[in-house]
């Protein structure tokens, strides 16, 4: 596992004790909504809407077995810790091993899961297409994968490094995209997206 962590290199510890304290603030505010802190900002979305959802149930419909199969757990939301920086993401989906490590109640540590999704709002395609899978590759996540029915793509990446993923495979909305293992499952593109 990937012990690399991101350097807060941007920010002095004042800075982020007052981005933590309001972060921490906006989530209370903000109970029904999503909080992430991405790149130093604090991002308040809106619940994700119907088809957004739909995309997700489709894809655990895929992997539900496999999940099943090996006892692992499906989370919706929680958050990813990436180590000691200021960044907190909320994915849309979080796939964890039964021995996971917690960074406190609501915080997995990101190389301790075994897919993160997201599927790419509006408001959400740089973050989701670049800042966040850097942040994640360097914190370990093993797999992140990123649906974007604006594009038409699936990105699959993996091998996570110092700067980045060392692999990615992107295919069109509707090819297969295979995921490998622990997994050893085709994801059906196609069968996210439909209506």
């Amino acid at each position: 596992m990937a012990k690399v962590l991101i350097e807060p290199t941007m920010f002095s510890e004042t800075d982020r004790a007052d981005l933590y304290r309001r972060y921490h603030d906006t989530c209370t505010m903000h109970p029904d909504r999503r909080v992430e802190v991405i790149d130093g900002r604090i991002v308040v979305r809106e619940v994700p809407t119907g088809e957004h959802n739909d995309v997700i149930s489709r894809l655990i419909l895929q992997i539900a077995s496999v999940v099943a199969g090996h006892g692992w757990g499906l989370w919706t939301n929680i958050k990813l810790f990436l180590g000691p920086q200021i960044d907190r993401y909320v994915p849309d989906l979080t796939v964890v091993p039964k021995n996971r490590r917690m960074w406190g109640d609501d915080e997995v540590y990101g190389d301790s899961t075994l897919l993160v999704v997201e599927v790419v709002s509006k408001s959400s395609v740089r973050d989701d297409h670049i800042v966040k899978p850097r942040n994640c590759a360097l914190a370990g996540v093993p797999l992140y994968l990123v649906i974007d029915s604006f594009k038409g793509v699936a990105r699959l990446m993996s091998d996570p490094g110092e700067k980045n993923y060392q692999h990615l495979v992107e295919v069109t909305l509707g090819k297969p995209l295979p995921l490998p293992e622990p997994w050893d499952v085709t994801l059906d593109t196609a069968a996210l997206v439909e209506a």
